[in-house]
């Protein structure tokens, strides 16, 4: 392939990580919008996130042999496909009016996400001169953060912008179907557009798929990665992972009831959606600043000061009000920046010939973002209280800061 090829599918393949970072994030407009639809609680609400990322767990694996199989770019091509089809699959969801329907599409959506991922950060590094592989992977990681930032922004004004002041509990059941049909016309608006972007992505890739080479792949049983979890160092940091993930999502999926709520900002569904934005925005800003400090600080030092900072914004939200405690709360994005690549790095020294099977291993560990927004839902729901329910990240956190401390020397 010319350098004139890999630029042009440089472009698209950091058009994926812009793409997937931002479908993960708008879980967090979805959230909101289907739980005043269908009157679900905390718990029923937070199953969207369950279902998405079970594809981790589910998916993860058998992904990672497909692309083995298939290779990279065909690879490629079968994740955006299956993404495509979960877009396609908000369709019958809307017409039906059915919240499992829903689920099911996002559950085939993030299995694609899934298989793209296996595939994203190799590809991106084959893409180009090899002593450039690592400014290339950290400005599409760029993207990925970007796309996270703008998604719930645009999605706020799409989806949740159109939510009307209808108590669906006082309709019968047939206005209630069109209700919910009429009301979630926009989800599906918004996701067929993402699906015409999958479309052009995956139909670039395809006529590129016999054009990478130096593509080799390694055998061995699927679960060989399972052995590691014997190392402490590494054992730790792939629990850290699966809490890092669940603390993330599950703040990310209360933002919007979190500001609503008169006692912080009072905000309306829509105005909340958009300050989403300024979570995952501090993320993306936390990376540039946190790579700064590696310089001067150790990583384990760093993690474990971050995870301090995260659980002292969650007190400070939870005993203050109005913007302090709606801010303090967004902050936590700020915190969160460098904690993934920071566990994955510090659990993976020393893995040597072993650094593929656990890097299969953590994205399998992706799914604590299954696992515990299901559980924070379910203290909203048994205390009333979202304050409480932000007691769950805060343990996250304070096991995350255990593991820097842990880890802030060498692996031996």
């Amino acid at each position: 392939m010319n350098s004139s090829e890999n630029s042009q599918l440089q472009i698209f393949v950091m058009g994926l990580f812009f793409i997937f970072g931002g479908i993960t994030s708008l879980n967090d407009v979805l959230i909101p919008k289907l739980k005043d639809l269908f009157t679900l609680n905390y718990t029923q609400a937070m199953l969207i996130q369950s279902c998405f990322f079970a594809a981790y767990l589910l998916i993860g694996i058998p992904g990672a042999n497909l692309v083995k199989k298939i290779g990279y770019m065909r690879g490629a091509v079968a994740g955006l496909l299956t993404m495509l089809a979960g877009c396609l699959l908000f369709i019958p969801a809307s017409q039906k009016a059915v919240y499992a329907l829903f689920l099911l599409a996002l559950f085939v959506l993030a299995s694609g996400v899934v298989i793209v991922q296996v595939v994203a950060n190799p590809l991106i590094s084959l893409l180009g001169k090899p002593e450039t592989a690592h400014s290339r992977l950290t400005f599409a990681q760029a993207f990925n953060s970007l796309g996270t930032t703008v998604f719930p922004i645009v999605g706020s004004i799409l989806i949740l912008g159109s939510l009307a002041t209808v108590d669906p509990a006082l309709l019968s059941a047939e206005r209630l179907k069109d209700y919910r049909t009429a009301e979630s016309r926009m989800i599906v608006h918004g996701y067929l557009g993402i699906a015409a972007a999958l479309a052009v992505v995956a139909a670039v890739v395809w006529l590129f798929r016999d054009r990478l080479k130096g593509e080799t792949h390694e055998g061995g049983s699927p679960l060989a990665g399972l052995g590691l979890l014997k190392r402490p160092r590494f054992g730790f940091g792939a629990l850290c992972i699966f809490l890092y993930v669940g603390a993330e999502v599950s703040i990310g999926s209360l933002i919007v009831s979190y500001l609503k709520q008169s006692a912080v900002m009072g905000l309306d569904e829509q105005s909340a959606g958009k300050l989403i934005g300024l979570y995952w925005g501090g993320a993306m800003v936390g990376r540039f600043i946190g790579s700064g400090l590696m310089r001067f600080v150790s990583p384990g030092k760093l993690l474990a000061m971050v995870a301090v900072g995260a659980i002292t914004l969650i007190l400070i939200s939870i005993n203050s009000a109005g913007v302090v405690s709606g801010y303090s709360l967004l902050a936590i994005g700020l915190m969160n920046a460098i904690m993934f690549p920071t566990i994955f790095s510090l659990a993976s020294e020393k893995l040597g010939s072993r650094a593929a099977d656990g890097s299969g291993i953590i994205n399998v560990a992706i799914f604590g973002g299954a696992v515990l927004p299901l559980a924070t839902g379910a203290i909203a729901d048994m205390t009333g209280n979202l304050g409480l329910a932000l007691l769950v990240p805060a343990a996250c956190y304070a096991v995350i800061a255990t593991f820097g401390v842990y880890a802030r020397h060498p692996a031996t």
